[in-house]
């Protein structure tokens, strides 16, 4: 491994730990929260630090075919997100 490499390589691997410290932080309050809404942040949350698991994954081993995937998986909780936010308010989600 060359220099550049060995950089990113532990920087990536930094980046995956913290990650995961965020997302141990972020169960702790789904689990712990004491309101709905708590416990919907904590989702949105944990999903959106498991997408930048993702991407890190694929910046750290160099492979691109992590990017669709991910925005596909971003469209997916992006819509969930609103789906259970519309029912929080209202009791419903399809009017």
């Amino acid at each position: 491994m060359t220099l550049p490499q060995s950089i990113i390589f532990w920087s990536a691997t930094a980046a995956q730990a913290m990650l995961a410290v965020a997302m141990v932080v972020a169960a702790f309050r789904l689990f712990r929260g004491p309101r709905a809404q708590d416990r919907i942040v904590a989702i949105d949350m944990i999903y959106n630090l498991a997408l930048l698991q993702l991407l890190v994954l694929s910046v750290k081993t160099g492979n691109p075919i992590y990017f669709p995937v991910i925005a596909i998986l971003a469209v997916i909780g992006f819509v969930s997100s609103v789906a259970l936010a519309k029912f929080l308010m209202r009791g419903e989600v399809i009017e």
